[in-house]
């Protein structure tokens, strides 16, 4: 009994969770929750995939405090192998302090590696009227953060969508349910690395 347990040892693999930590970009903003880029990431991991499950723990107007705060319920109840976190987008709306939510991201990653989760940081561009001084100072959060916490980053998860008006939601913010396969494939290698 116990060599046919061994050799089928993959077929009874426990099933793993990937968390995903956003605000409206990950939440489906403006669309069917099915339609959005992390429901068509557990249906490409059901797939390709088969022992992941997909927990979407995003919240349409979160800042980064607030998933900071909502993270250890969420790593207490699904023990995740593997969290995402697409946070800052309303931060940097806001005018929030760059500072500040370098710190909160930061404070993320530490207690999601504390639960032995592996981390993907997901960085967010802001719209050019914010300035050029103050987006720079916005998108270095993600680098330094993932430069010092020793996590993969991808850069822009709206990398090719921001700019195409076909994309985006009459809001000019928000993408719309075409844009969705994209931003999917923004976030896929990075995140099929630590699978």
């Amino acid at each position: 009994m116990l060599l046919l347990f061994l050799l089928a040892g993959p077929a009874f693999a426990a099933t793993r969770t990937v968390l995903v930590v956003g605000d409206s970009l990950s939440a489906a903003f403006g669309m069917e929750l099915r339609e959005g880029w992390v429901a068509l990431l557990a249906a490409r991991l059901d797939q390709q995939q088969p022992r992941y499950r997909v927990v979407n723990g995003s919240v349409s107007g979160d800042t980064t405090a607030n998933g900071l705060a909502r993270l250890p319920r969420l790593l207490s109840e699904h023990h995740p192998a593997i969290v995402i976190i697409e946070l800052g987008g309303n931060d940097g709306l806001r005018g929030l302090a760059p500072q500040q939510m370098k710190n909160n991201i930061g404070a993320m990653i530490a207690k999601s590696k504390a639960q032995g989760a592996k981390v993907l940081l997901l960085g967010v561009e802001l719209p050019p009227n914010y300035g050029p001084k103050y987006n720079e100072r916005f998108r270095r959060v993600y680098r330094d953060l993932a430069a010092e916490q020793q996590v993969p980053l991808v850069p822009s998860v709206m990398d090719g969508v921001g700019t195409d008006i076909k994309l985006m939601q009459a809001d000019r913010i928000h993408p719309n349910a075409a844009a969705q396969a994209r931003m999917l494939d923004n976030v896929w290698p990075a995140l099929r690395a630590l699978l």
